[in-house]
This record gives structure tokens, sequence and C-alpha cells, in this order.
């Protein structure tokens, strides 16, 4: 199984507001950036559609290590994900986001690890920019 490192960020101007996320893939000597937007969404809900789309880009099993600066991605990931599946994502916060983060996922192996955001982590600031970047070119679009 091939290993795969996904950074990740979301970003929202406003909670909830036009938002954007940003990843980068990277296997081996390879990166792949990607990103984009909602015209009006929450901060959390980008943190974790930057994984879901992520993950969609991936075209065969892998082990992945997801790194975000997002704490509800990660203990979501790594802790509270089995617990909302027994019960349906009854009184979880974007039930239909996880169904399509667990569908996504199901051909690969996971771990998330949290990192400090805006403390100088390379990946986690290009991520950020991405994610803002994709955010403003939403406001721009309520604007037009």
């Amino acid at each position: 199984m091939k290993q795969v490192t996904l950074f990740c960020d979301g970003s929202s101007l406003g909670n909830p507001g036009p938002g954007g996320y940003g990843g980068i893939l990277r296997y081996a000597e390879h990166e792949k950036e990607y990103g984009g937007y909602d015209l009006y969404t929450t901060n959390n809900k980008m943190e974790l559609k930057a994984v879901i789309e992520g993950l969609k880009l991936l075209k065969e099993p892998c082990e992945v290590e997801v790194v975000s600066d997002s704490s509800y991605v990660v203990k979501g990931i790594n802790e509270w994900l089995p617990n909302w599946q027994k019960k349906e994502f009854k009184k979880v916060k974007n039930p239909e986001l996880w169904r399509e983060y667990v569908r996504v996922s199901k051909p690969h192996k996971i771990k998330a690890i949290w990192v400090r955001g805006h403390d100088g982590h390379i990946e986690n600031e290009r991520c950020d920019a991405i994610a803002k970047e994709q955010a403003e070119k939403a406001k721009a679009l309520q604007n037009a």
C-alpha cells in the first residue's frame, strides 16, 4: 500500500460565510495542490471538505496520514467517528459531510495528526493560503 500524506486546511470569512479549502497530497517526491470553495459555509465544513476532496483524488487504496490544524477533523477521524456511526450521526454537526468522509475513506487506512495552525509549519501555511484564496474567490462571486 502506498503511503501518502494529505496536508489540509479550511477557511471561512465569517462563520458562516464564504469559505474555501486547500490541500497538498504528497506521495514520495510527487505533490499535488488542490482547493475549492463554497459561497456559504463554516470553517469546520471547509476543514472536513479539504480532507474529503483530497481522498477523492487518490486512485488506489493508500495509507494516508492526514495533517490538519483542526482538532474537530483530527478528533473526528481518530476518536469520535465510531460512536457517531453507531448512533447514525444523530446530534452530530455536518452529518452529510461525515457520511461522505466515511464513503471516500473506506478503501484507505487513515490516521490524522494535529499540528498547531499559524505556527510556521510550511505545508500547513501553504494550505491555509490556498484556503484563503478560495474563500476570497467565493466572496468576490457573492459580491459580483
